[in-house]
């Protein structure tokens, strides 16, 4: 793993975990919610989120607040003391990954570079 005693790999603010909790109760074959980062878009790269139905053993596993993370191993150096907050508006709800490692991110905002 590539935390530190003094850095999460990523962390869950409250309203990421109470979001992240719901949707895992409409999907109860889900074990984990699985977060990876994948070469896409204008800059480079863009986080993925999907349910996990098992584990490999190789993944980083995060337990935040009653919530179980599973970090797909090459995505591991890109969020490392990263916090996953929720976003809620009368426009728009999503995750946000508040990522201390991004230089730089697309104008869309869909992807960032390292």
């Amino acid at each position: 793993m590539f935390a530190t005693p003094d850095k999460k790999l990523l962390s869950l603010t409250d309203r990421a975990a109470e979001r992240v909790k719901a949707l895992m109760a409409q999907n109860t074959d889900a074990v984990a919610l699985k977060v990876g980062v994948k070469m896409a878009g204008c800059s480079g790269f863009s986080y993925t989120m999907d349910y996990a139905t098992e584990t490999t053993g190789k993944e980083d596993v995060i337990e935040d607040k009653g919530v179980r993370l599973l970090i797909e191993p090459s995505a591991a150096m890109f969020l490392l003391g990263t916090e996953l907050d929720w976003h809620e508006d009368r426009l728009e709800s999503r995750f946000v990954f508040n990522n201390p490692n991004v230089k730089g991110m697309c104008g869309c905002g869909e992807s960032f570079t390292v």
